[in-house]
């Protein structure tokens, strides 16, 4: 049966075709300097390959390499202990010495008092044993020097009173 359409029917497209492969198309040729960085070829799941943006690949890190200890390292750490060690034994003696140390600090404040008063208390005593033998008038002594020149000789007089 042959029905009549007012539609005029024409040969059917292969784009739904699953086995339709069309001609190839030409790709330009892209030479390997051209291709900017950060840009390389892959190959798809398909196979077909083709220019993508990847990820810049980083270099494995560097295993480190032992180094040998220097020799001030070396001289630092063998003395830091003897130095701990002296610092102790210096805080263990004056706690020994602290006892000590007080009264010694106290006998230092006892020699400075008495300093203080021999100061004071022999002034004191010259002059009240001057008053008690009744003279009056102390001597007085003058003396005159004169000199000519930095290096000149000295002439003096000496006047008592």
């Amino acid at each position: 049966m042959h029905y009549e359409t007012p539609y005029e029917s024409t040969t059917p497209t292969r784009y739904g075709d699953p086995y339709y492969r069309p001609a190839a198309v030409p790709q330009p040729v892209i030479l390997p300097a051209e291709i900017p960085p950060g840009v390389d070829w892959v190959t798809l799941p398909n196979g077909v390959r083709t220019l993508a943006y990847t990820q810049p690949t980083t270099p494995p890190p560097a295993v480190p390499v032992s180094q040998p200890v220097p020799a001030w390292a070396k001289t630092t750490a063998l003395l830091a202990p003897t130095v701990g060690g002296g610092v102790a034994a210096a805080g263990i003696g004056l706690s020994y010495a602290a006892p000590g140390l007080l009264a010694m600090s106290n006998a230092l404040w006892s020699a400075a008092a008495l300093v203080i008063a021999a100061v004071i208390a022999v002034p004191l005593l010259l002059t009240g044993s001057r008053r008690g033998t009744g003279r009056t008038e102390s001597t007085h002594i003058t003396q005159n020097i004169t000199a000519t020149g930095l290096f000149g000789r000295a002439n003096g007089t000496i006047n008592h009173r």
